[in-house]
């Protein structure tokens, strides 16, 4: 899955269109990251702790999975709306809405004083966040992928993902200084002070995309769609003209969807509760990882429009599968360096190729009138099905192992496995650089016009 050759220089309308984008997925990693912490550290005991300790774990955990039900269908719901109206106004909706949703659990009271109203408040908000984040990562990168210079959509998509370790460094910075302060102020004030933050990331997104504008790929395609058959096209069938690339776009998202929530979010619940070491050493370590994720991400990106998409992305599955055993080895070792440095094999090394090449292999599976729709069907499903369950699916597998990390090793080799087949089946499109699907249209709307 290679893009073709060639650089030219970056227009001022493509690199407002790469910035845009970039903030929204640091939003929408920064309140996913951040909620992930939270739901390893803080909620079990401020929502849940009338629980036994396990059972809190996994309430706290089952409202992180809740959230990304509704992702999939954001997705549907603003892949339609992007792929229709425009990804400028999917844009700026997704990045009100994720930042009230975080900053309204930020300002939820704790279960001691309002009882059970408060996990329902929770999960109130969780949706929300979920329903709003599902139309993020394909409006972004389809905005991103089709403003990028030919030959190097592979970087400028990457981007995106260090906008993700953005999120990574603050999310993950604020919590563990946060951390080291009083432990009941910590608990009753400190954890919400991040999440109310999200408020002024939202303000600044809005600030930068509000000059946003469409692709001339986009605008070209809906242009050619009405010539030639007289109205705009319904993205969902558009989306399945390519069935097996729809399909297939679930599946390769999968180990990448995992990855983070694995060794960061679950390594982090895993070393508080199986380990009994203080949270801000994981906090400390998600900021590290975020500072190399901004690095390391555009590095990937760019090594995919040398070697191709699927090659990179299957490097990033196995070298994923090979990293989680030496990860949660370290972490067992209750040694703060070795942690954090376990913390970058299980994850940065190899889950960052992924999780950079994936926004562009995606949107490269797609044609232009449906490609924000495909991109949400594959990236939410996967988000879905593999990270919003994955905390959970391993902390029950090590409650069921007595303690012992070995199925989750178990876990994350077949995940990566599913990956790596599917990843071998997809294809791109033929008209991946604005090429084919266009001469389409416009040969049909010339023979209409003819007639």
């Amino acid at each position: 899955m290679s893009t073709l050759s060639g650089t030219r220089k970056m227009s001022q309308k493509q690199r407002k269109a790469i910035a845009g984008g970039a903030i929204g997925t640091l939003i929408e990693y920064y309140d996913y990251y951040l909620y992930g912490l939270a739901a390893a550290a803080v909620f079990p005991t401020v929502f849940f702790a009338s629980n036994d300790p396990v059972v809190a774990q996994l309430s706290s955990f089952a409202t992180f999975a809740i959230g990304f039900f509704l992702r999939p269908v954001g997705g549907i719901v603003w892949g339609i709306i992007g792929d229709r109206v425009g990804r400028k106004v999917v844009l700026m909706s997704t990045v009100i809405g994720m930042g009230l949703a975080t900053a309204g659990i930020g300002l939820i009271p704790p279960e001691h004083m309002i009882g059970l109203t408060a996990p329902i408040l929770l999960l109130v908000c969780r949706l929300f966040q979920g329903f709003f984040v599902g139309g993020e990562m394909g409006g972004a990168a389809t905005m991103v992928v089709e403003a990028a210079p030919p030959g190097r959509k592979g970087l400028y998509g990457a981007i995106l993902i260090s906008g993700a370790g953005v999120a990574n460094v603050v999310s993950g910075g604020s919590m563990a200084g946060l951390g080291l302060t009083e432990k009941s102020w910590f608990l009753e004030w400190g954890w919400r002070l991040p999440f109310l933050f999200s408020i002024v990331l939202a303000i600044v997104a809005v600030v930068l995309r509000r000059h946003l504008e469409e692709s001339k790929e986009f605008t070209d395609t809906q242009s050619l769609q009405i010539a030639a058959t007289g109205k705009k096209a319904n993205p969902l069938v558009e989306a399945f003209r390519h069935p097996k690339n729809a399909i297939m776009g679930i599946l390769i998202g999968l180990p990448q969807s995992i990855a983070g929530y694995v060794v960061l979010t679950y390594g982090l619940a895993f070393m508080v509760t199986n380990e009994s070491l203080p949270a801000w050493i994981g906090f400390a370590g998600t900021m590290i990882v975020g500072l190399l994720q901004i690095v390391v991400a555009p590095l990937w990106g760019a090594i995919s429009d040398r070697i191709g998409r699927r090659r990179t992305y299957i490097i990033g599955c196995l070298g994923f599968a090979a990293m989680v055993y030496p990860a949660f080895m370290l972490f067992s070792s209750g040694n703060m360096w070795l942690i954090w440095l376990g913390q970058v094999l299980g994850f940065v090394v190899f889950g960052i190729a992924m999780q950079a090449t994936l926004p562009t292999m995606l949107s490269e599976m797609f044609d232009p009138e449906a490609r924000t729709t495909g991109v949400n069907i594959g990236y939410q499903i996967s988000n879905t099905l593999g990270g919003g369950l994955a905390p959970l699916i391993c902390t029950a597998l090590v409650a069921a192992a007595g303690g012992s990390f070995w199925p989750v090793v178990v876990y994350a080799v077949v995940v990566a496995v599913v990956g790596v087949l599917a990843t071998l089946r997809a294809s791109v499109i033929p008209d991946v650089e604005g090429g084919g699907r266009l001469h389409e249209l416009a040969a049909t709307a010339t023979v209409k016009t003819v007639r």
